[in-house]
């Protein structure tokens, strides 16, 4: 399984970023995919998730800012940031999500400057 992320970068406060998540080695459809975000010496935190059938969840810092999105054809994720704070600045991460354990991908970083 790899997963790919790309769209991270610096950007100023109020601007906007989008996120993509190649995926491969995996039957991507049938999966729910998420994105997480973590800053040095804190703890990865969830941001987004979206299930097989399209169904979304936002973490609240989050909600109102960012949208995840799917395209199965090209067995990609999406996150849409807009509206971006200094405290959204992190490495953020795309994971194929699974009851036992995820799938990770390497991550992008996204820093936004006040």
């Amino acid at each position: 399984v790899q997963l790919q992320a790309s769209g991270g970068g610096l950007v100023q406060a109020g601007g906007s970023l989008r996120l993509s998540c190649a995926a491969s080695g995996i039957n991507f459809r049938i999966y729910g995919m998420g994105w997480y975000r973590q800053d040095p010496g804190k703890q990865r935190e969830f941001v987004a998730s979206i299930t097989s059938a399209g169904n979304t969840n936002y973490a609240d810092s989050v909600k109102g800012r960012f949208t995840i999105s799917r395209d199965n054809a090209k067995r990609t994720v999406y996150l849409q940031m807009n509206s971006l704070k200094p405290e959204d600045t992190a490495v953020y991460t795309c994971a194929v999500l699974r009851s036992i354990s995820n799938y990770w991908g390497q991550g992008t970083q996204v820093t936004v400057s006040s």
